[in-house]
């Protein structure tokens, strides 16, 4: 949450509903205090903190506090004792369990004020107890992160602004830094009062912009279609195969999907294009990043409620559901209702949910109810003395969270 308190809870917790439902509890906090962050990952995955102060920290998903959706769970400077006065967890980042798969992976940043940095994963597998420096800002520096991703070479980085706007640019024309103080170059150039709310990455496919106005003609998520594609059968179903859709979410409730192709690649440092119109009605943009047909969406306001939304990408041949599906949209449309939100109430976060999300383990609970000592009030949650307990030694699989 915004004021630092942590939790994992079973996915299963939450159960699907329709777009423009009223949502349900998702987790309790004190007056004030809003959901800023959340994601999906399983009980042995690391995860890497990073704070506002530019440091990473590093601790396993079955040592942070189990609750139900109307827990607070715990400060989590209890579980990081290292933070600092004043200092803050900025943004998340669960990571594969195989360490040995890091070494091919590189970890790009992105801070509000549009600056990008890319680092080999290399930098940060090594991580005390204390923490390590993964970016300076200076005193005075406005500026904060607000994004960090893992990605492959070949990969495009998508930036996307409160205002909504957004930008797409190849990933290596962000030269890989070894330093860890610098924050990096322009990845975005922002209008006065704006910023940058979301970092994604997209994978790279190779199409003119003749091909991609051509598909997107005929796209076969189009309820209306006239004549044939002027692409061989060959790569239009290669296209198809290879699209990609972004989701954007807004304060008020509203949202869209789009094709990926609409976002055309260019030089990074650009103002970019529309992301979403009527910023005036949809409120600003919360988050934006791409989803899958059989994806879920969840959605939590500031006033703790939670909705979680199928992503049915189907719609185009399923007319008895087209009321109730996601539709996908010309990349500067408005969008439509996601969350009936109250008058007051607005959306503050939004993560998306991998259909291929492994399934729940009861034996693994099992295991890590004991190792918590969740039955105990005074220890339900890990404290300080045991957050260098090794993991369970006898784990049925990894439990969804």
């Amino acid at each position: 949450t915004m004021d630092g308190y942590i939790k994992r809870t079973p996915l299963s917790t939450f159960r699907a509903q329709q777009r423009g439902g009223k949502g349900r509890a998702g987790m309790a906090t004190k007056e004030e205090d809003v959901v800023s962050d959340m994601f999906v990952t399983s009980t042995h995955n690391p995860v890497l903190f990073f704070s506002t102060a530019g440091k990473v920290y590093r601790l396993k998903v079955w040592k942070l506090p189990e609750g139900g959706p109307t827990t607070r769970g715990r400060p989590i400077v209890n579980l990081l004792p290292a933070l600092d006065q004043g200092e803050t967890i900025a943004t998340v980042l669960p990571l594969p369990e195989d360490e040995e798969t890091w070494g091919a992976l590189n970890v790009v940043f992105a801070t509000a004020k549009g600056s990008v940095r890319r680092n080999s994963m290399d930098a940060f597998t090594n991580i005390p107890s204390n923490g390590k420096l993964a970016m300076r800002f200076e005193d005075d520096s406005e500026d904060r992160l607000i994004g960090v991703a893992l990605l492959d070479s070949g990969d495009d980085v998508l930036l996307a602004s409160r205002q909504g706007k957004a930008i797409r640019f190849a990933a290596d024309d962000v030269r890989e830094f070894q330093s860890r103080t610098s924050t990096g170059v322009r990845g975005m150039n922002l209008k006065k009062g704006d910023e940058v709310v979301s970092l994604s990455i997209l994978h790279r496919v190779g199409t003119t912009p003749e091909e991609r106005e051509e598909y997107l003609r005929h796209a076969p998520w189009k309820p209306e279609r006239e004549g044939e594609p002027e692409l061989s059968p060959e790569r239009f179903a290669e296209m198809t195969e290879k699209e990609q859709f972004i989701l954007t979410a807004c304060a008020n409730g509203y949202g869209k999907i789009s094709s990926a192709y609409e976002y055309r690649r260019i030089g990074r440092g650009g103002q970019g294009v529309t992301n979403i119109d009527n910023i005036e009605r949809n409120g600003p943009v919360v988050a934006s990043f791409t989803v899958e047909h059989g994806y879920e969406l969840m959605l939590v306001t500031d006033q703790a409620k939670l909705i979680r939304l199928p992503v049915d990408l189907r719609h185009m041949v399923d007319e008895a559901r087209e009321e109730r599906a996601f539709q996908i949209r010309g990349r500067d449309t408005a969008g439509v209702r996601l969350f009936d939100v109250a008058d007051g109430e607005h959306v503050v976060s939004a993560v998306r949910i991998d259909d291929e999300a492994a399934p729940e383990n009861d034996a693994e609970e099992a295991i890590v109810e004991e190792i918590i000592g969740r039955d105990s009030p005074e220890a339900s949650i890990p404290t300080t003395r045991d957050r260098d307990d090794p993991p369970p030694t006898e784990p049925g699989g990894d439990a969804e969270e």
